[in-house]
């Protein structure tokens, strides 16, 4: 077998994007990604985590020259995580069904790390954060996927598991119906005790006041979440570059904000239509056919799903049903929107070390469908390891 760095060969970048459209020929449910949205990740120009580290990718190679896998590597030069190890990370890994395969792509990422200094990696997961290509899928096949969620094969589980991936923590997907959920009383009696209080005010977005949006997500996310393992504070810039990339698939009514009266941000709830929907139909490119393409499928009607992408309540309002409120706001919106027949929302990504968000979740009447695994590699054998410590 022969192993060859990506680099900036065009064609080697061709077969990176393509070579799982024939490991997964046989998958149903498989969804080729947006080759962009592949891309994008190893670009120095749009990815900002390329500004403190690096990337890089490989193609495994049989006798004959036929792509039998691929993998890439990549860290940040940032401090160690809470751990006090300096961890990296590897993903988009994909092989056909052969051990030994795999551990020629993983030893690749293992000895390129070491030599830049770290002391193992987590895997497979995205350069970037967490809402896209994060993780190993355990359970949900028969299910599609949700935009920018992995797909993998389930005998890669044996593969990571044999090479010394350990769970560090798992991430679920929860679904639900938008309409006759089975939510609790509690949740249902909280939320309008938060609808009665004038002391708080919900709005959906406005596209033409988008600088607001992302400065009001910014102020939240920080408080709310960079307290979690591996999360980082977004900075205004960052901020404002995540609201100018989702505004073409915006739907208003489904991302709602939370305030005081006087104004402070205090929640927020991220939902977008389930693109996959359409990106199913689109092989991979996004070109000007492609766009005509999806164009049509939204006004036809195409997005009946949608996606919970994020969801955040600041620490001083936590617990006191904001968070219940803003979820059954967006349900009562949603499942009334005049221009798409919405039925169902996947909540992306819940940790399983957040067991507040898991009962929230389930309470809200969501099952869960789809739960992926984010395995950690230590390089060395005898350092102790720990699951993710849980929040909360």
């Amino acid at each position: 077998m022969i192993l060859k760095e990506v680099g900036g060969d065009k064609i080697l970048k061709r077969m990176f994007l393509e070579f799982p459209v024939s490991l997964y020929a046989s998958d149903p449910n498989w969804i080729r990604p947006l080759d962009q949205d592949i891309e994008v990740i190893f670009d120095p120009n749009k990815n900002f985590h390329l500004k403190k580290g690096e990337a890089i990718r490989w193609i495994l190679f049989d006798e004959n020259q036929n792509p039998i896998g691929r993998v890439a590597a990549f860290y940040e030069n940032t401090e160690p995580d809470k751990s006090n190890l300096k961890m990296a990370g590897m993903g988009f890994f994909e092989v056909i069904d052969d051990e030994n395969a795999a551990i020629i792509l993983f030893d690749s990422c293992k000895n390129w790390l070491k030599e830049k200094g770290f002391e193992g990696m987590d895997g497979p997961i995205n350069f970037g954060e967490r809402d896209s290509f994060w993780g190993l899928m355990i359970k949900g096949w028969e299910f599609e996927p949700t935009y920018k969620m992995p797909w993998t094969k389930p005998y890669y589980i044996s593969f990571f598991e044999n090479y010394g991936f350990k769970d560090y923590f798992q991430q679920y997907v929860f679904v639900s119906p938008i309409a006759g959920a089975n939510v609790t009383q509690g949740i249902e009696e909280k939320a309008q005790r938060i609808f009665d209080n004038p002391d708080y005010v919900f709005q959906h977005i406005e596209k033409s006041n988008l600088s607001k949006y992302a400065e009001d997500f910014r102020f939240i996310f920080n408080a709310a979440w960079a307290k979690f393992p591996g999360v980082k504070e977004i900075s205004s810039e960052s901020a404002h570059k995540l609201v100018k990339t989702m505004k073409p698939i915006i739907d208003e009514q489904l991302l709602w904000f939370a305030y005081t009266t006087d104004g402070t941000p205090v929640a927020f709830f991220i939902v977008i239509p389930d693109l996959n929907q359409i990106v199913k139909h689109l092989n991979g490119k996004l070109n000007w056919w492609g766009m005509i393409k999806f164009l049509l499928l939204k006004l036809k009607g195409t997005l009946t799903r949608t996606c919970g992408v994020i969801f955040g309540v600041t620490p001083d309002h936590q617990g006191k049903g904001v968070e219940s409120a803003i979820a059954l706001r967006f349900r009562e919106v949603a499942r009334t929107n005049p221009f798409y027949p919405y039925t169902t929302m996947d909540m992306n990504w819940v940790g399983d070390f957040n067991p507040k968000m898991m009962r929230f979740v389930s309470q809200l009447g969501a099952t869960n469908d789809k739960t992926f695994i984010t395995y950690r590699y230590l390089f060395n054998p005898n350092q102790p390891f720990s699951r993710c410590p849980k929040v909360g």
